[in-house]
């Protein structure tokens, strides 16, 4: 499973309100190019975020699940990338002197994507995770500070 673990300087309920808020998705997941839609419980249990991923005009449409939720210390995702496949993950906000700690663990489960040998499939997964946490934490941060 793929880790990647970031300090945020701001509270772990500013972080969780960019989870909250699934229109930011795109903003800060990689891969992730527009909001089609938020049901009206996100991030509740079952709920599902409508999102397209790849770049105009292959963009293919999918959601994302909520599989557990924790606020604000807990998301845990069924996030849908067929024909890829889906990936379980797991973002988890934990108070650090300096803010919040973030981490972000992705596995995929289901699809083409699975099959894939976890020494191949993980360093790429690392990487894209890397620079979506990195999102994150600019989004999180950003409004952190505007409030």
């Amino acid at each position: 499973m793929a880790k990647n673990v970031r300090i945020v300087h701001c509270s772990p309920e500013a972080v969780f309100d960019v989870l909250r808020d699934g229109w930011l998705y795109p903003t800060w997941v990689v891969g992730a190019s527009r909001m089609r839609g938020q049901d009206p419980t996100w991030p509740g249990v079952g709920s599902e975020l409508h999102h397209s991923f790849g770049i105009w005009p292959f963009l293919i449409n999918d959601v994302t699940t909520v599989l557990e939720v924790d606020e604000p210390r807990r998301l845990v995702i069924q996030a849908k990338g067929w024909p890829v496949g889906e990936a379980r993950v797991e973002v988890e906000v934990e108070p650090h002197p300096r803010g919040s700690r973030v981490t972000l663990r992705e596995n995929p489960v289901r699809g083409p994507g699975s099959l894939v040998p976890g020494f191949i499939a993980q360093p790429g997964i690392w990487i894209r995770n890397n620079e979506s946490i990195r999102r994150l934490r600019w989004v999180a941060e950003g409004r952190a500070g505007t409030q």
